[in-house]
């Protein structure tokens, strides 16, 4: 959901040079190619933002969005799905509409690639968060979630340096990025070599290098139901050494559950992204740290790169496919900085 400033149409072009050699999290393929023509001279180019949920992360994006939107004079619209068939809808929508480009966060890729196609031949289409790589978006614009997961794994070897039981907490895990997120983490955590391709059934206890993983928990984006997997799990284990919440919403849930379970300080909190919650406890020293993304710059390029896309400078797309923007990883020696900065582009008009 950092330090990386939105930049200007004029350093664009260098500016994706640089991350023209950039690995992305898989090989990727779809051609660049698109039905869509570039507006007519005078018409504002329209391009709608779609993300993967409701949640405060995606309220940072948006402010991206709309201040790119109105500093390259583009119209922009955002959308937040309840669901997978909520955002085939709104895709569906936005190319009965007519717009020229779509940024999205896909949900399922695996069984959204014929949506994501057919979208894809009607108008510029990329993604951003999440990636859909066997699609025919033109790019991904994000970070590498197996890396940010191992960042956030080495922040629990921070927590908890003589290991104990941990429970992971996420949204879901069909999406492209949650499962690489949490892969990255186990694999750090127990001391693994790096493989993105790896993976671990969520229900299964893995144990090794101190740490006893005791499983994955999702709510598919329902707060109630993570705020009952985050009860249930600090009421079954009386010996709980540490909770990871890997979605933006996870960590306020679980501190919740800790505080109510008076168990604050004493299970180590590990959290992703950058909710208020999370950052207020990083100072209050009730969460040790979390990995943020760059919510605020997902939006803002996606807007900037949709724009030169459809005025047709498909020279802007790097050969890897993929835009990079780094994860990093926020404590206490950090947090005020970095907040202080969030604050600021949020609450900069333009």
């Amino acid at each position: 959901m950092r330090h990386h400033p939105s930049r200007s149409l004029s350093a664009l072009a260098s500016a994706i040079l640089l991350l023209a050699g950039c690995q992305p999290d898989k090989p990727s393929s779809p051609s660049t190619s698109s039905n869509s023509e570039a507006p007519k001279p005078g018409k504002r180019p329209r391009v709608a933002f779609v993300s993967n949920g409701v949640a405060a992360f995606w309220t940072i994006a948006e402010t991206g969005v709309r201040h790119a939107g109105e500093k390259l004079g583009v119209d922009v619209s955002v959308h937040m799905p309840k669901g997978i068939e909520d955002q085939k809808t709104m895709i569906e929508d936005l190319v009965t509409r007519g717009v020229d480009g779509i940024a999205i966060s896909p949900i399922d890729p695996a069984n959204q690639t014929e949506v994501l196609n057919k979208a894809a031949a009607h108008t510029k289409l990329v993604t951003h968060d999440s990636d859909a790589p066997d699609s025919q978006r033109i790019l991904y614009i994000g970070m590498d979630n197996y890396t940010a997961g191992r960042l956030c794994g080495d922040l629990v070897k921070e927590a908890l340096p003589q290991g104990g039981k941990v429970m992971l907490f996420i949204g879901r895990m069909e999406q492209d990025n949650a499962r690489r997120r949490r892969q990255g983490v186990i694999d750090a955590m127990l001391g693994r070599s790096v493989d993105p391709m790896r993976f671990d059934p969520p229900d299964q206890v893995l144990t090794a290098n101190g740490f006893t993983i005791l499983g994955t928990l999702t709510d598919q984006f329902d707060r109630a139901k993570g705020k009952a997997n985050a009860e249930d799990a600090l009421a079954r284990y009386s010996d709980l050494a540490g909770m990871v919440g890997l979605f933006g919403y996870n960590p306020p849930l679980l501190l919740e559950a800790i505080d109510r379970a008076g168990k604050l300080g004493k299970v180590k909190l590990i959290a992703f992204d950058e909710a208020d919650e999370t950052l207020d406890g990083i100072q209050r020293g009730v969460v040790f740290g979390t990995v943020v993304q760059n919510p605020y710059l997902y939006g803002y390029k996606s807007v900037e790169l949709l724009n030169e896309l459809v005025k047709g400078n498909n020279a802007i797309v790097p050969a890897n496919k993929f835009i990079d923007i780094p994860a990093r990883q926020i404590r206490k020696d950090n947090v005020d900085e970095f907040w202080k900065d969030l604050k600021a582009k949020l609450n900069n008009k333009g």
